[in-house]
């Protein structure tokens, strides 16, 4: 058994400050269980966000010692418990009241990419024919809980505001779901390129390094689609060819 400082932030949207708490801390507690323990003894106002404990919801998501985790995962003994243990909000996000941020924001990004669109089918029973390996590529970014890290983290989102340009790497996660997918026939490459901001990435990796699911977000979706978008739009080729077929395409519904 420890005594540990805790200096967890206490507001709400019109400000707020770290307040200092100690309690008894055990092998084998959490940074959740710490902050559950100070609900009980000595903070019983304070508000936390958390549901399944597990590390499968995404809800605790905090920053500890200034790094975006899922409080609910990230042990004690990985810290230094002779020093005061920073908790505060997820910073890109605004406040709402102490440890709880509001991340409606992600929704409404959410509803702007175009769904997913299937082909026709393959076979006359209105079944497709897929092979395992584009089941396989996508199957990765199906382990998103949505915890935001990620969004929290980079730095377009959490150092330069771009929210209304800038739709951030969980979104572009999703969108690498859709656009690999095999049965996929919608274009969002437009959207990636012109609304979606993916041109504010420098891959820098940081989105990588914090996802708790160890999703490989740079390498496996921001830069494919990155690609994508230089090959639909910088190709010198492409960019003759579509100067072209509107045209063509003008002279065949004249005729």
């Amino acid at each position: 058994m420890a005594r540990v400082t805790f200096k967890i932030w206490r507001g709400d949207k019109e400000g707020g400050d770290f307040l200092e708490y100690k309690t008894q801390v055990s092998e084998g507690m959490v940074v959740l269980d710490a902050v559950h323990q100070i609900q009980a003894e000595s903070a019983n106002d304070l508000a936390v966000r958390w549901n399944c404990k597990a590390g499968k919801c995404g809800s605790c998501s905090a920053e500890v010692n200034g790094m975006p985790k899922l409080m609910c995962m990230s042990r004690l003994s990985d810290y230094d418990l002779d020093e005061p243990i920073t908790i505060e909000p997820l910073r890109t996000f605004p406040p709402v009241r102490d440890l709880v941020t509001d991340v409606s924001w992600n929704y409404k990004v959410k509803e702007k990419i175009k769904p997913f669109k299937p082909r026709k089918p393959d076979n006359e029973d209105g079944s497709w024919t897929m092979y395992q390996e584009d089941v396989e590529r996508v199957q990765e970014f199906r382990k998103c809980i949505e915890c935001y890290l990620c969004q929290d983290v980079c730095h377009v989102l959490r150092d330069h505001y771009k929210h209304g340009e800038f739709i951030g790497p969980r979104f572009f996660v999703y969108t690498a779901a859709l656009e690999m997918h095999p049965l996929d026939t919608e274009d969002r490459l437009e959207d990636l390129k012109k609304v979606d901001g993916i041109g504010y990435c420098n891959i820098t990796k940081c989105c990588t390094k914090v996802c708790p699911e160890n999703i490989t977000i740079t390498d496996n979706a921001i830069i494919p689609l990155k690609e994508r978008v230089v090959d639909e739009y910088y190709d010198p080729v492409k960019r003759l060819f579509r100067i072209i077929v509107p045209n063509k395409k003008k002279q065949d519904s004249q005729e």
